[in-house]
């Protein structure tokens, strides 16, 4: 994967508009629940870190304080995830940012991104960092440059395709050529 690094030093809000029928909340999910929205949101996307790691490593994850977690919901079910880590003194890392397929080009992402970087910027934080990769969304690295990040550096990094670890099934992110060894 060639990822890219992006960071945003003061905060850049578009005023976006929540889009009609969602509503904008904080969440303390269970790792049965939160792994059920991060599968929504990810699965096309071959997101695996947090399908690799043990219950009570999620867990703790989940469970700390410095770990802000928000979702949209629409008719009371979330169709989006946000997590922002605050882990790292006067940091935030924008760990999961994604949709569901239900709010891709509502605008629901323009939203929940103003909502990230007031947030994270609330905090007093003096950097907002996010990466990204080539097999996630296309969308994904155009949309962090016009939300205010600037790309910062590129490396590649290399994992074991998570169908083949039997983390995701194999029929997941068709765009993303599947080589058996």
């Amino acid at each position: 994967m060639v990822v890219t690094h992006l960071e945003m030093r003061a905060p850049v809000l578009r005023a976006a508009r929540l889009p009609d029928g969602l509503r904008f909340e904080r969440i303390e999910p269970d790792v049965d629940s939160y792994r059920a929205l991060f599968r929504r949101v990810g699965d096309d996307w071959l997101w695996f870190g947090r399908l690799e790691l043990a219950d009570a490593a999620l867990q703790a994850i989940l469970d700390d304080p410095q770990v802000h977690m928000f979702t949209l919901l629409k008719e009371g079910q979330p169709e989006a995830i946000l997590e922002l880590d605050f882990r790292e003194e006067r940091t935030c890392e924008l760990a999961y940012f994604g949709l569901t397929p239900a709010l891709i080009g509502t605008g629901a992402g323009a939203y929940l991104m103003d909502r990230a970087v007031d947030h994270a910027f609330r905090a007093e934080i003096d950097r907002f960092h996010v990466h990204t990769c080539n097999i996630d969304s296309p969308q994904a690295l155009p949309f962090y440059l016009r939300s205010g990040f600037e790309a910062t550096r590129q490396e590649v990094e290399i994992a074991d395709d998570p169908r083949l670890r039997g983390l995701l099934p194999e029929t997941c992110a068709p765009h993303v050529p599947l080589i058996r060894p």
